[in-house]
């Protein structure tokens, strides 16, 4: 079925067929009676290129425009390992039928930063890079702070954090999950996060040894933390599973499912059937200095490599 096909079908249909879930969670009790019932679509690791098909992101966008949202969030890797799908992605993000705010991912870094943000631009969508809005939705006032890609080295929470009101209510995006502890003493009390595609294989919880005991991630899928007030834990930050794939296209295990996730912000927590509570954070490994400096040093040596491969087209004789 080609792109424009499936995008005729009803958006549950398309969905389903495209393997995507629709998961639906209420915000944190600090936003009861601050916010009255906002409603927020977040996707995350679009990965727009070859390895998933077009007709998944268009089903995807459906699916979030089919619940009325009152805002779209992406928490990045929008493309997958090069810029050669930008037009798409400017038409994906264009079909959004709200304001699109978007934070930057690896992805996006090691392909080319410059270009993933024009693209994004041209398709009316707003990027916090280490900044961030304050947006009147349905007459009510939503402070949302966005970082710069963390695992590149791009985030800066200091940069991101200045000036945050502390009377509005204030919503998180980081590709990197991690980020969220520190956003959380700044009082933000939910973050939205990207960047593990949940393990993609979730069966007998290999998710949770590759992505965290392996690769040292704290929060893998899911809602972690607390959304409720008075309890130990000051926020809760929910990973999204993601959209797209950079490398392995399948998908295989419940929790590892495609996702496009709605978060009900001035809703209790408890007020409604979730996919799962709250948990617990897994113990997690911080990088090494070294490692870090091999990340953001790795997106200096492939923006080499794309100059070089620009300036070594053949001359016409």
């Amino acid at each position: 079925m080609t792109a424009a096909a499936h995008r005729a079908l009803h958006p549950a249909t398309a969905a389903q067929l495209a393997g995507i879930e629709l998961r639906r969670f209420a915000g944190p009790s600090a936003f009861v009676g601050q916010l009255d019932h906002l409603r927020v679509a977040h996707l995350t690791d679009m990965h727009v290129g070859r390895v998933t098909p077009m007709r998944v992101q268009y089903a995807a966008v459906e699916l979030a425009n089919a619940q009325s949202p009152d805002l779209v969030v992406i928490t990045g890797d929008f493309v997958c390992h090069s810029t050669q799908y930008l037009d798409e992605l400017t038409d994906i993000v264009s079909r959004f039928t709200v304001p699109v705010l978007c934070v930057m991912g690896n992805h996006d870094y090691w392909s080319g930063a410059d270009e993933v943000r024009w693209a994004l631009r041209r398709a009316g969508a707003e990027i916090l890079d280490n900044a961030s809005t304050v947006l009147t939705l349905r007459h009510q006032r939503l402070q949302v702070v966005g970082l710069d890609d963390a695992y590149t080295g791009h985030a800066s929470r200091d940069r991101a954090v200045k000036g945050l009101r502390p009377d509005l209510p204030t919503l998180g995006l980081s590709h990197i999950a991690e980020e969220a502890d520190g956003l959380w003493r700044h009082g933000v009390p939910l973050v939205l996060a990207g960047h593990t595609h949940a393990g993609q294989v979730t069966v007998a919880r290999l998710h949770e040894i590759a992505i965290g005991k392996i690769a040292g991630h704290k929060y893998v899928h899911g809602m972690y933390g607390t959304r409720r007030n008075g309890e130990s834990q000051t926020g809760a930050v929910y990973v999204g599973a993601g959209i797209g794939a950079a490398v392995i296209p399948f998908r295989v295990g419940e929790r590892g499912k495609r996702e496009v996730t709605v978060f009900e912000l001035g809703h209790q927590p408890g007020a409604f059937a979730e996919h799962h509570d709250d948990q617990d954070s897994l113990p997690g490994r911080k990088p090494s200095p070294k490692k870090q400096w091999k990340r953001a040093a790795a997106v200096v040596r492939k923006e080499q490599e794309r100059r070089s491969r620009t300036t070594l087209i053949p001359r016409k004789r």
